[in-house]
């Protein structure tokens, strides 16, 4: 077993910047080396570790045998020739979402990594939230009762995405299901199991009929649907999420598309309010009905019993970017853990890049009519 974990960069744009700065704060992780098409980015990284080395080629970067994990943040079309590559030299791999924009070729890169051994995972980095643990775990205790109905609302910025960027280009990109929502389906599926894709749509923007800057899904999980909304189109200023859940005893709202805040409105007896306080601890908790004597009401031809109406507000004291930071830190050290004892049971794997995949994919199909 290494006792430093040595790793380099192929894409050294903004966000490979943001996440190398928290990878390297992980002890026994050392930033070696960059690839980037653009010299002047891959100088940047410079700033985190002075003494990395610049690579003329990703081929180059991939056979230094110094280089033990090769982080990949390039446009998505690129994902999948560079991911295989790094594998086949006999690298580990994180790579930015998605894991290709062909769902044979996620398939394809995650059987060659268990064949090799390698680590092999997509930076869905959206489980490693506090917010979503605590989601998970009301759900997996039905503590509203059954899921009946969710909603991904996603007004988001366009505003540093010119006309010309790889972004609208679907054969760069794969389209905005693909290169975005696959973090949401990813996210639903971990709380209400596997999905059926059923409708899906998107509009291109007047004026410019090669952009395609609103998309629309609808997926079936169990006994309940979510509809997903992307558009692309709000100044930076408006750039806003929601997410919500109804279940058969209340409802939660979390906003921000990395949650930073959720809200509640919930029947509950005792019993399930103290569970509510476990979960979510130093949340306020305002009455909004208390009944020494329960109180019976009926929902869904079933009887429901509760001594208190309440809503619950949680979050929020952390900022988004904050948030961010300890997510992608969180994430590599899952995986580091993972690359020393194979045994280490991740919160995310190569299983969770390929099925939010096949979700995005099956999604885009619908919605082009394929």
């Amino acid at each position: 077993m290494k006792e430093t974990i040595n790793f380099a960069v192929i894409g050294a744009g903004g966000f490979a910047q943001f996440a190398a700065a928290e990878f390297v704060k992980v002890p026994g992780t050392r930033l070696v080396g960059v690839f980037d098409q653009d010299e002047q980015n891959a100088e940047l990284l410079k700033g985190i570790q002075s003494d990395i080395s610049i690579y003329s080629s990703a081929e180059d970067l991939c056979m230094d045998s110094n280089i033990d994990l090769v982080y990949i943040a390039t446009p998505p079309y690129l994902h999948y020739s560079q991911s295989k590559l790094a594998l086949l030299s006999g690298k580990h791999v994180i790579c930015e979402k998605p894991a290709a924009i062909k769902l044979e070729h996620a398939i394809e890169l995650r059987d060659l990594a268990k064949s090799k051994q390698l680590l092999y995972v997509v930076n869905l980095m959206q489980r490693y939230n506090k917010l979503y643990a605590a989601v998970s775990e009301l759900i997996q205790k039905q503590i509203l009762g059954e899921f009946l109905h969710g909603f991904f609302e996603n007004y988001a910025s366009d505003e540093k995405l010119t006309e010309q960027h790889w972004f609208w280009d679907e054969e760069m990109s794969g389209g905005i299901f693909i290169e975005h929502g696959v973090h949401f389906f990813d996210m639903f599926s971990g709380w209400l199991g596997e999905g059926e894709v059923l409708s899906a749509f998107k509009l291109n923007r007047t004026g410019h009929p090669d952009v395609w800057d609103k998309y629309q899904s609808t997926v079936q999980y169990g006994n309940g649907w979510v509809n997903f909304y992307h558009g692309f189109d709000q100044p930076k200023a408006m750039d806003r999420q929601e997410m919500r859940l109804q279940f058969e005893r209340g409802e939660i709202t979390l906003y921000e598309w990395v949650p930073t805040r959720l809200k509640m409105t919930a029947l509950c007896n005792e019993e399930q309010l103290q569970m509510l306080q476990s979960i979510f601890k130093g949340a306020q908790i305002d009455f909004l009905e208390k009944h020494t004597t329960p109180r019976v009401t009926r929902g869904r031809f079933k009887t429901i019993s509760y001594n208190y109406k309440i809503s619950l507000d949680t979050g929020d004291a952390v900022q988004k970017n904050t948030l961010y930071q300890e997510l992608v830190t969180s994430m590599f050290i899952d995986q580091a853990a993972w690359i020393r004892d194979h045994h280490h049971v991740r919160v995310i794997n190569q299983d969770n890049a390929v099925n939010s995949l096949a979700m995005a994919v099956k999604s885009e199909q619908l919605a082009s009519n394929k």
